[in-house]
């Protein structure tokens, strides 16, 4: 007998005729589309760009459904009188246009909430301010090897509201979920992880303890049979277990826990009852960097009641980077290239400076979120001999980095480049053989690029044409 989400039925009953908004035509947005056209909504879209800066594609779909649209600067001025709105991800509630619609009895969602207020399965979420992919990708394989039919999604994959209908009890829903999606977030996944929080995204947020308090969302609405998964070593984290609702797994790369998972001098081991088992040896996987022996700690943990650690560990061992993660490009004379373009803070750069023990070759800046710099400049003056910046935060990493090489006294090498391929051409003449070139930016991209993927394919495809 086939399932049939009640849950899904109802909504796509209430919505029949409604007002509905759809605010950003993001990733995440774009298929809501055509599943709203499909169920008679009334529906208007909302972006603040103008209509000459959206694709000639998605314009000719809304004029061809006969959706009513607000485009420009001011389009949420129009955002009056509606049943449902979607927000994108980039939209915050707290936008007082959406907080007086709210007022007003609207809805105010996202496509992964209202996936996870109808998901029919069990949900396993992954946030955090670094990790959260590389994470939320290997508990997904993980899954897949033990024969689970997965859906993955949220801040990864596809948008997954509009695949409702082919989601049953037996799957899993796995999600990557960014602050911006946990905002007011009213639902929690069954399985919950946070796999550290550290300062990001705060040329958004009004303040650092919005975005804690975003993160922490997502286990918030759990009851007694949630499990939550958090970073012992990191202090915010660690301080989360004191409001979960249900079960807490830690995991560590610095602490011996009794219980949880540890990483313990390149082993990966289970703890019970202050037993330690033998897991995993981190050189018997493609992943580089205690950030990544962390991250695999974090999957065995939030797979642990699922799956079995023989299954879990066959899967890490083939697991391969995900791209623009500390990815391997190419060899040239000696020197090794990688492009870790996701690495958008500085704290993912220096996860990815102590993931190497040779020389490197730093390419680092872009766009500026508001972040400090200074944790930075002693692993780069210890570690990198040459350092190449680009981009709005180069100023505030070149003071940084100059100011601790003249505490220091050690002399490195500093160059400012005005675009992508004078990076690579500075690189390729400063590195040695055996050395490595890092791509690692520690900044957003939106100041030269779409974003971090469109910023790394760039730099891969420089590199593969030296």
């Amino acid at each position: 007998m086939n399932f049939e989400n009640e849950k899904l039925k109802e909504f796509n009953e209430y919505i029949r005729f409604r007002r509905v908004a759809v605010i950003g035509l993001g990733v995440s947005n774009l298929p809501l589309l055509d599943y709203l056209y499909e169920k008679k909504a009334q529906v208007t879209v909302f972006d603040e760009r103008t209509i000459d800066e959206i694709s000639k594609e998605i314009v000719d779909k809304i004029t061809e459904y006969g959706f009513e649209f607000s485009f420009g600067k001011n389009c949420l001025d129009k955002l009056q009188g509606f049943n449902i709105i979607f927000r994108s991800p980039s939209c915050l509630p707290t936008r007082k246009e959406l907080e007086d619609e709210a007022n007003r009895g609207a809805i105010v969602t996202t496509e992964v909430e209202m996936l996870m207020e109808m998901c029919p399965c069990k949900m396993i979420g992954v946030t955090g301010s670094d990790g959260k992919t590389t994470t939320t990708s290997m508990i997904n394989a993980i899954l897949q090897k033990a024969g689970y039919n997965t859906f993955l999604g949220g801040n990864i994959g596809t948008p997954l509201f509009t695949k409702l209908a082919e989601i049953n009890p037996d799957d899993i829903v796995v999600l990557e979920l960014s602050s911006f999606q946990l905002m007011k977030m009213q639902v929690s996944p069954d399985i919950a992880v946070i796999t550290n929080i550290t300062p990001n995204h705060l040329n958004i947020h009004k303040d650092y303890e919005e975005y804690i308090d975003s993160k922490k969302n997502i286990f918030k609405n759990q009851d007694e049979n949630g499990i939550l998964i958090l970073n012992y070593d990191n202090d915010i984290t660690r301080e989360c277990s004191k409001e979960a609702n249900g079960k807490v797994v830690f995991f560590s790369s610095k602490t011996k826990l009794d219980d949880g998972f540890i990483v313990d001098e390149d082993i990966v081991k289970e703890c019970d009852d202050k037993v330690r088992k033998h897991v995993l040896n981190t050189n018997e996987v493609i992943l580089r960097g205690n950030h990544n022996f962390q991250n695999i700690a974090t999957a065995l943990a939030a797979t642990k009641t699922l799956v079995d650690t023989d299954i879990a560990v066959d899967a890490i061992k083939e697991f391969k980077p995900v791209e623009h993660r500390i990815e391997f490009i190419r060899e040239i004379d000696g020197v090794k290239w990688y492009n870790d373009s996701a690495s958008s803070s500085p704290t993912r750069t220096l996860s990815g400076i102590n993931a190497f023990k040779e020389n490197i070759v730093l390419i680092a800046g872009g766009y500026d979120k508001n972040l400090e710099y200074e944790p930075l400049a002693k692993p780069i003056v210890d570690k990198v001999s040459t350092l190449i910046l680009i981009g709005q935060t180069a100023e505030k990493i070149f003071d940084v980095v100059k100011e601790e090489s003249e505490k220091q006294n050690k002399k490195i090498n500093i160059y400012m480049c005005d675009s992508l391929e004078q990076t690579v051409e500075l690189a390729k003449k400063s590195a040695k053989k055996g050395d490595v070139v890092l791509f690692s930016p520690a900044s957003a991209s939106f100041d030269m690029f779409k974003d971090f993927a469109d910023r790394g394919r760039k730099f891969k495809n420089l590199v593969n044409n030296i």
